[in-house]
């Protein structure tokens, strides 16, 4: 059992990332925001790229490795792209910390941790709570992007989001290709695409220039 001295000391460093986020987000982003994310960034080849190809488009990557992100960031610099952002964040703490007018227009997960020992999978981040928060944060015409070398997880997450209201997988083609570190050590991989449905979807209200 968790003793509350530790589940106090872990109850504050959470609101303090929060706190952190918030501010973060007052001081760098705009008003209304939509933007493309990307969960788990690693060292931001990827986003790098797409912000580079897009850049109409706020991007921001978060990671929970530190070090990641100061790579991320450095990468980022030697582009000179102003519209992206590299965040050290859990994604749930991320979510919670967004301004209420915030929303998401596409969102990439790319070679998540597949938890792979079943005693772990509760660990897995594309879980339905997690789907259901998202979904709450989707814009318009929103997307969600998952690849992923691992079988087992990948039919989990098609299984998921196939049994959940809150999403639909389509048919559509993969957005942007740009091969990351974990897809060039691959085999084989797999990708689906869903989009949130019904009232999941919400419009966006980013000014004109920042697409959803």
């Amino acid at each position: 059992m968790e003793s509350p001295t530790l589940a106090a000391q872990y109850a504050a460093i959470v609101h303090q990332r929060r706190a952190d986020l918030r501010q973060y987000f007052a001081n760098n982003l705009p008003v209304t925001p939509n933007f493309v994310w990307e969960i788990g960034c690693g060292h931001g080849h990827f986003l790098t790229a797409y912000a580079q190809a897009h850049p109409e488009r706020l991007c921001l990557g978060i990671d929970l490795a530190k070090d990641r992100i100061a790579r991320a960031v450095r990468k980022r610099d030697r582009a000179k792209l102003a519209n992206l952002h590299f965040l050290q964040a859990e994604a749930r703490v991320f979510l919670e910390s967004l301004s209420p007018e915030t929303t998401f227009g596409d969102i990439f997960v790319l070679f998540p941790d597949p938890w792979p020992k079943a005693r772990h999978h509760k660990h897995r981040l594309l879980q339905t709570d997690f789907l259901r928060a998202i979904s709450a944060r989707a814009g318009q015409g929103a997307r969600l992007f998952f690849r992923t070398d691992y079988r087992p997880y990948f039919d989990e997450v098609s299984q998921t989001l196939e049994g959940y209201p809150g999403w639909e997988v389509v048919k559509e083609s993969w957005p942007f290709e740009f091969e990351t570190v974990f897809q060039s050590r691959a085999e084989h991989y797999h990708s689906l695409v869903a989009r949130p449905t019904g009232a999941g979807a919400i419009s966006p209200t980013s000014p004109p220039g920042i697409s959803g």
